[in-house]
Parts: C-alpha cells; structure tokens; sequence
C-alpha cells in the first residue's frame, strides 16, 4: 500500500453561505417576512456607506454575477435592488459551535478547519450505515431538521477530493468524488476550480496552455515546477488525487465537550427541562468517553423563547465522565438559572478536560469518588450499543417523549 492508500472513506461538511444563512435564520426568528436566502442579498462592509467587501451571498445574488470577495459597491451596480446585512461574527461563532458539537455526537472523529466546514472520518460510523452516501444523506438532512440551514457534503478516499466534491452543485446535496471517478468527475473542470490554485496560479497555468485540471494532472510535474515551484508540484498531486493528510482529531486536547438543542415547544415546567437536561448530558458523557477524558467543570445554558440567554458554571472536586455526575450538575445549575420563563433551547457543556487515566488525588471527605467499575461497565455498555446501531437505539425511560427529542 502507498502512502496515497489510506483505507478511509473522508466527509467533507460545508455549510451553504453560512454567514448568509445565520444572518437570515437569526433574522426570520426576530420576525422578519422575508428569507435573505431568497433573494438577492449578501452579507458585508457598511450597509450605510455600502463600503467593505461581500463575505457571503444568496443563490440569486450568484445569478447577477456577484462574487464573494468583491467590492460590495460593485454588486450594487451588478444588481442594484440588493438587500444587505452587516456580520454578526459573535452569532456565527456560536452557530458554528453548534453545529461541530453535533456532528461531534454522531462521529468525534471531526478536524475543523474552519468557522463554516471539517473533515469527518467515516469509518467509526461506518457499520451504522449501509453506505457513506446513506451516512451523509443522514448528516446532511438531520443538519437542516435541526438548525434549518444546509450544508453539502463530499465523499471521497482523499481529503482533498471530498474538499472538491463537497464544491460541486450546491445547495443541500451530497457528492462522490472518488479517485476513480477523477477522468469523470474532476479533470473537465476548469484549472481554477482545483482546491488551491488561486487566480495567480491559474493565469501561469492558462498561458503555459493548461486550461483544466485533467490537463494540468498530465502535464509533466517538472514543466510545473520549473514555472511555480513546489507548489506547482502540489497542484499535480491534487489534480491526480494524490493526498496523503488524514483527517486530524484533537478530541482530548479540545478545550470543551458540549452539546445543546433548540425544542420543538418552548419548556415550561421543570420536568420537561430534567428530559432534555438528562438526553444532553448522556450525549456529553458518551463523547467524553470516546475520547478518553474526563470534565473538571459543567456548564448549563438556557435560552428564553425572548432570546434572551444566560449561563452557569461549576468547578468539580473531582473530573468526570459519568453521564449521572454531569446531568446531576446540570440539574443543579438549571436550578439556580433559571428565571421560571419559558425556554427554547438548552445546553451542557464539559470543559477543563484532563485524560482519563489523570491520577486523582482524594481526601478522606471526597464524597463524590470517580465512577465505579459497575458504573464503568454500563457505561461502556450503553456506549457500544449506540455506536453500533445508533444512538435511538437504547433510552432511559424517562427519556421517552422528551420536548428536545
């Protein structure tokens, strides 16, 4: 096996327009008619001056040749009757954490690489699916039931092709881009659509005669070195589906573990809040079981159905992973939280992570000792159980009808 063979089936997840679409989400839940992602809008600069650049634009905004990047003064003269809206960075920062926390819940094998897209490793989910074109229609649908925004996911044996495969038609789709179907797929494009060849490589390669990617993925790599270097040898490689790079986790070094859902019905009462609050710390103690740590803090988090939020936190005497040790903390949190309001949406978070096999140092008035071996064992036992036929598959009775399920 050579160095390009890794075994792997990789996903690549990209959100559609992202700062288009949280903009207009947070808009449409402010009370807005009108969905910035049906119409020519775009997201940048001062709305006022109508200086600054496009940072995102709608599919109509595309259809007038508007580009991301491009002086917003330029889209106005392109399309005149355009709507625009200044970035919230704050929001899309919390969007984005959203999301990665759960997509995390469904696979942890996650390498973020930026606000709005990661990698996925499919295969520790692989035995959950009948295909990874099943995994991904599955991701792709629970995003958009969940958040209602879309993303698109590639599918491929190289990061660097599922990268492409996830470019290709938009919005809300899954693509395949195996490297057997480059000839197909990949080498008619033109060159500047090949993941990182910028407008300046593209121009040396358009006059070297290299006008899409099959061509420059047959062109001798010296011609290409000889005019841009190593990173002509790069282009090469990715134009031939050459990638060795695996997708990188970094769950124990990650500075929290967390997990919170927007509910179907606003919570009003205590019990429907202790549901949600249980499902959520099983999600955090599961994934901090994956990952081979354990949570020195507990956060709660409460949005009212005004928007308003508001959060708490506890240090623990003794770090964790146990689904009851963090759902009883939660509890406790809510408790002092919470305003008696009605609630959209809860979180839990685990933060101040240390490995699992941590030594503990305990005095003689710890009454909260780490978990049992009994304790350990049903958690592992849940754990595999989930893994292997998802998560649904076991529940807690109390869990049953939940406001967040």
């Amino acid at each position: 096996m050579s160095k390009f063979d890794s075994g792997k089936i990789i996903f690549h997840i990209d959100v559609n327009s992202a700062y288009l679409s949280w903009t207009a989400l947070d808009r449409l839940e402010a009370g807005d008619k009108v969905d910035l992602r049906l119409i020519p809008s775009i997201v940048g600069g001062d709305t006022s001056t109508r200086h600054g650049v496009v940072l995102a634009k709608s599919i109509p905004a595309k259809a007038y040749g508007i580009q991301t990047g491009e002086p917003v003064v330029n889209a106005f003269r392109k399309c005149p009757n355009l709507v625009t809206a200044a970035p919230d960075h704050t929001r899309y920062q919390e969007y984005s954490r959203r999301l990665i926390d759960f997509l995390a819940d469904i696979c942890p094998d996650l390498e973020q690489v930026s606000i709005d897209e990661c990698y996925m490793d499919y295969t520790p989910i692989a035995s959950k699916y009948s295909s990874p074109e099943e995994a991904a229609a599955y991701i792709k649908d629970s995003v958009y039931t969940r958040f209602g925004f879309t993303v698109n996911i590639g599918i491929s044996d190289r990061k660097v092709l599922a990268k492409m495969a996830s470019d290709f038609k938009k919005p809300n789709l899954v693509h395949t881009l195996y490297c057997h179907e480059i000839p197909e797929k990949l080498w008619p494009l033109p060159v500047g659509q090949l993941f990182s060849c910028g407008h300046s490589s593209a121009e040396t390669l358009k006059k070297l005669g290299i006008r899409t990617i099959g061509e420059l993925a047959n062109t001798d790599p010296r011609i290409l070195e000889a005019h841009l270097k190593s990173h002509g040898l790069t282009l090469w490689d990715y134009a031939n589906g050459r990638d060795a790079s695996e997708v990188v986790t970094a769950q124990t070094k990650a500075k929290c573990i967390g997990n919170s859902t927007t509910l179907s019905h606003d919570a009003v009462t205590t019990e429907d809040v202790r549901k949600v609050l249980l499902e959520l710390s099983e999600s955090v103690g599961r994934r901090l079981r994956s990952a081979h740590c354990m949570a020195g803090s507990v956060c709660t988090e409460i949005k009212y159905s005004t928007f308003q939020q508001a959060s708490h936190q506890m240090v623990l005497d003794i770090p964790t992973a146990s689904t009851d040790v963090i759902y009883r903390h939660a509890c406790t949190l809510f408790d002092e939280l919470w305003n008696g309001s009605p609630i959209r949406l809860l979180g839990v978070r685990a933060a101040r992570l240390v490995e699992e096999d941590t030594p503990m140092q305990l005095s003689l008035f710890d009454y909260e000792a780490p978990r049992s071996e009994k304790q350990q064992k049903l958690d592992a036992a849940l754990d595999s159980i989930r893994a292997r036929y998802g998560k649904d598959a076991i529940k807690r009775g109390s869990l049953l009808d939940s406001p967040g399920s």
